[in-house]
């Protein structure tokens, strides 16, 4: 058997990617998530030990400890309001009491890249402290602090892309000159699992970052260049301060304003390795750091081939609901409204099958996109995700992924699909769609629209909305069966 280790984070964009590489090392793995739901339709799931349970729960943080040696602590609020630094410390110290009990001999920590001798974010400063924390278990800890992440799916590149992709000019906050050093996701990666092997004589933080100090104006700039286009003439404006340019973000990107806020607020002084003390604990990879160009460009060539592990876009979003849909028996005392629609299909179930799970993104939602576009913007407006989230994969779903405004709450590959909403409603809501076999070869398609109002406010935009449902709703069960019938014919 190898080193058990811990990671807690594992649905998270490290996480979910160290996950298999400490399994291809030769560890063994325990992960501890709030919900092992989310873990369903992962390839390594069935390769390592899931423990449900909140990183606030004590109890449960030590029962996840239990043999272990290592301990990865890839956690933080990044899109989270709040009193979200009280949270962070009180699972710190969850962590590092439990670590100390259970004789671990490792935590290693990733934290945030910051400048010394300046005011931080809440979220830098609640990073740092977190740091401290873990420093002061008594259990050797190795904080990794990283800047800005390039890889495909990351938040930054996401942010990067989408700003150089939309805008040939731009205006700009003054921090664009800012000085950053960013890191190729893959050598995060490999300085996380070396981190499991440092001397126990170790006990502090130490910078990482890649082979270059770029300003983010050069590196949208080496963006634009690698995807092929002229490089984009950027306008500084010292008038925009983080929140302004947050909203700018927001409303040009994918990436929803609570996402955006703690990533602009980092970028306000330069962030950029203090020393290089890591080559002397960990030294650089054999084939070297990878350069921001070609992290780009792998990136680039990860996205084109559909072949994104993890990404920003799974990310819970605050304020979202959490709680899966009750079962029907469950909705006794709910105030329910339902559109519920279903169609005979001539095409078989796994043909129609195929048009649901390929379902938004660049597929569309097969019913008045301007209508879908308009409600989108409109939660971009107001801080919501919006529609620009897309997808990671064109054609295959996995539970906790983001899909647009939805998140993917349940697959069962073959027959059934449910979603829950991320928008901004007040209510929770809920869209199932259905492939069910027929005797005969043929399908019938089932598709349920479940929402819970909120207050009168709830009540009101269901009916505000009610009208638009017969067409939006009609078309789109009309428009998925005919494009499996179509897809069908083709095969015949």
């Amino acid at each position: 058997m190898g080193r058990l280790a811990l990671v807690a984070g594992a649905t998270g964009y490290i996480g979910g990617r160290l996950v298999p590489r400490l399994l291809e090392a030769g560890f063994d793995v325990r992960v501890l998530v709030r919900n092992a739901e989310k873990l369903r339709n992962i390839p390594w799931a069935l390769e390592v030990d899931i423990r449900e349970g909140d990183l606030q729960n004590p109890l449960a943080v030590a029962a996840a400890m239990q043999g272990v040696e290592v301990v990865y602590y890839l956690v933080h609020s990044m899109g989270q309001k709040g009193d979200f630094e009280k949270t962070e410390l009180d699972c710190a110290h969850n962590v590092a009491d439990a670590a100390k009990a259970s004789g671990a001999k490792r935590i290693v920590y990733l934290g945030g890249l910051h400048p010394v001798g300046v005011e931080l974010s809440k979220h830098l400063r609640s990073r740092s402290e977190v740091g401290e924390i873990l420093h002061a278990s008594g259990v050797p800890t190795l904080t990794l602090q990283a800047g800005v992440i390039i890889g495909s799916g990351s938040t930054s590149f996401e942010m990067i892309r989408h700003l150089t992709d939309v805008l040939p000019v731009m205006t700009a906050p003054k921090w664009v000159g800012n000085k950053i050093q960013p890191i190729a996701v893959r050598d995060v990666l490999y300085y996380l699992i070396a981190a499991a092997d440092v001397p126990a004589s170790v006990n502090r933080a130490v910078d990482i970052g890649g082979p270059e100090v770029l300003t983010y104006m050069e590196m949208m700039n080496e963006y634009a260049v690698e995807a092929g286009m002229r490089k984009r003439a950027i306008l500084k404006l010292p008038v925009l301060t983080p929140y302004l340019a947050s909203q700018w973000v927001n409303l040009v990107t994918p990436i929803p304003r609570a996402l955006a806020v703690p990533i602009i607020e980092s970028l306000q002084h330069d962030c950029v390795m203090k020393t290089h003390d890591i080559d002397s604990i960990i030294p650089p990879p054999a084939e070297g750091l990878v350069s921001y160009r070609r992290s780009v460009h792998l990136a680039l060539d990860r996205m084109k081939s559909g072949a994104i592990e993890t990404s920003w876009q799974n990310a819970s979003v605050d304020g979202a609901p959490s709680d899966p849909l009750p079962s029907d028996p469950d909705w006794a005392g709910h105030t329910v409204y339902l559109d519920a629609r279903s169609r005979r299909c001539i095409a078989p179930a796994t043909d129609l099958w195929k048009v649901i799970e390929g379902i938004g993104g660049e597929h569309g939602w097969y019913s008045m996109p301007m209508a879908w576009a308009a409600r989108g913007f409109a939660d971009k407006l107001v801080g919501g995700v919006g529609l620009r989230r897309g997808r990671v994969n064109p054609d295959r779903l996995k539970v906790g992924e983001a899909l647009d405004w939805w998140r993917v709450e349940r697959v069962d590959y073959g027959s059934y699909l449910r979603l829950r909403a991320e928008m901004k409603v007040p209510g929770l809501a809920w869209l199932e769609l259905t492939a069910e076999s027929q005797p005969d070869g043929t399908s019938l398609y089932r598709q349920r629209a479940v929402f819970f109002p909120r207050g009168l406010a709830g009540r009101l935009y269901w009916l505000s909305i009610l009208p638009l449902h017969g067409i939006i709703f009609a078309g789109m069960a009309r428009r998925i069966v005919a494009a499996a019938e179509k897809s069908a014919e083709s095969k015949s």
